[in-house]
């Protein structure tokens, strides 16, 4: 006898259909899986057969064969187990239905519940572009997969259910679609509990509305960290396509909350200085993603930046370019998006006081530049914006003075961003931070005195190609804030306050 049903794997972040084929022939009975299995999905048939006793079916007594097609790509994980329990309901003769337009994502335990599984929501994104038109997933799964718009989710408890369902005793109730909703923020930080270091803030909210990457420089408790943990209460709101792509990652990873399957809320990651390179770009021999792929959409920040290893922040290079990293494996090659805003924070010196004029450096001048080297100029290059800060004086931490809340300054960071939406409208650039140099010189137009400006700065600093471009774009959005359409003088003027201070540390 022989049987198909649908199933689902995923590699990475992609998913790729899987067939399970299942046939009977008379012999000593036996039960192999065939089609570039791994270990966890060979161990599916004590699983499988534990599952089938669990629902008083016995197991056929015959020599059965399962191959997972297409079988030049390597099956990985426990997705396919639901699949393969079907297969052999279909065998049995328990199930006697037209299964072409149905797919089962799942694993089984030994009792027959179904377990959970990683990545859930890509596999079914490519089920519904395979013309699938229905699923079958873990319960636990049911919410996240009903985000995919037109296809009919079943959340499965267990095995019984399966039977019960096909059988037309007891038809599973489909899963009710997602609705997205109003994002209601509840941000448990916010800038109004900042006090005074208006200049730093007005430096986020730059970055915050053209997605620009910043490095904060200051003296122990000057507020680095207090201030980037604040950056996401005024980032724009995300879209449901960025949602989607943030979601996919999380997925993969198993980090959703199961109350919220669809990510509406910009991630925040903040990785340990003792972390691995595999930790911070993604590795492993199933390739995971790393911090900077679940920073996607999102901030990722660096605290205490020289602390890192320099192998570990060189790895951000090319990421930060290209918005993805790409991981290979001898078992294959996967790419992950990672477009995010890199926030950096550092001391100036390993005491933490060079340059502070409340407070004595006790480190010498050789101890300061091994510190200050530990970031190249190819690295120091890739942050737009450059921040001294100073600690707060007595009279602004005492100041009784109400300061700008997040939600004040995020709309005039969502009106930015919506002039830069509307002007990239059918590209994939969504961000001045993203303008290519191909088109930089058309969408960054200059004054005559914006031009001059530049040229006297080009000339004096010594830019190099990249930081000439940087200043053009940390331009163009100081501009879209103020509603111009042609960059003015006043733009480059302020855009070349940030990008001074590796003048003032690096000498460069």
């Amino acid at each position: 006898m022989y049987a198909k049903v649908n199933s689902l794997g995923l590699f990475g972040l992609n998913a790729f259909p899987v067939e399970v084929e299942i046939e009977t022939s008379k012999g000593t009975p036996s039960f192999d899986i065939i089609g570039l299995a791994d270990i966890v999905v060979k161990e599916s048939r004590e699983r499988i057969r534990a599952a089938l006793r669990a629902s008083y079916i016995n197991f056929p007594l015959a020599r059965v064969i399962v191959n997972l097609a297409p079988a030049d790509t390597k099956k990985t994980g426990s997705t396919h187990d639901l699949a393969i329990f079907t297969a052999l309901l279909c065998i049995t003769g328990n199930i006697d239905a037209d299964l072409s337009k149905t797919a089962f994502i799942g694993e089984v335990s030994l009792n027959g519940d179904l377990r959970g599984v990683n990545g859930v929501l890509p596999m079914v994104l490519l089920a519904k572009k395979e013309g699938f038109k229905e699923v079958f997933v873990p319960e636990i799964n049911a919410y996240e997969a009903s985000v995919v718009d037109g296809m009919r989710v079943y959340g499965v408890k267990n095995t019984a259910e399966i039977i019960k369902h096909f059988e037309g005793s007891a038809p599973i109730a489909p899963q009710p679609p997602y609705k997205v909703r109003d994002e209601q923020r509840f941000d448990a930080v916010d800038f109004s509990e900042v006090k005074g270091q208006k200049m730093v803030k007005r430096a986020l909210e730059i970055a915050a509305a053209g997605g620009h990457n910043v490095l904060m420089i200051g003296a122990p408790g000057s507020g680095k960290s207090m201030m980037a943990k604040r950056i996401t209460t005024i980032l724009p709101e995300m879209t449901f396509e960025e949602s989607i792509e943030t979601t996919n990652v999380h997925s993969i990873c198993g980090i959703l909350n199961p109350d919220t399957p669809l990510v509406t809320s910009r991630p925040f990651r903040s990785p340990h200085h003792t972390i691995s390179s595999a930790g911070l770009s993604g590795g492993g021999s199933i390739p995971h993603p790393g911090e900077i792929s679940l920073a996607h959409n999102g901030v990722l920040f660096l605290d205490e930046l020289a602390e890192f290893s320099r192998p570990t922040l060189e790895i951000l290079r090319q990421p930060l370019e290209d918005k993805r990293v790409t991981i290979s494996r001898a078992s294959g090659t996967v790419t992950y998006p990672c477009s995010f805003m890199l926030i950096g924070a550092m001391n100036p010196c390993p005491c933490g006081y060079f340059g502070n004029p409340n407070h004595e450096c006790r480190c010498t001048k050789n101890q300061v530049m091994a510190y200050l080297s530990r970031i190249s100029g190819p690295m120091l290059d890739r942050f737009d914006i450059h921040c001294r800060i100073n600690p707060v004086d007595f009279e602004s931490i005492s100041s009784k003075a109400s300061e700008e809340s997040s939600a004040q300054i995020r709309e005039r960071v969502q009106r930015a961003r919506e002039i830069q939406l509307e002007r990239f409208k059918g590209t994939d650039i969504t961000c001045n931070a993203g303008i290519s140099d191909g088109i930089i010189a058309d969408v960054c137009p200059l004054t005559d005195g914006a031009r001059d400006t530049l040229k006297n700065v080009f000339d004096k600093m010594g830019l190099s190609a990249r930081g000439y471009n940087r200043i053009l774009k940390l331009s163009r959005t100081i501009a879209d804030m103020d509603s111009v359409e042609v960059i003015e003088k006043k733009h480059i003027t302020q855009a070349v306050q940030f990008r001074t201070l590796d003048r003032q540390f690096w000498g460069k």
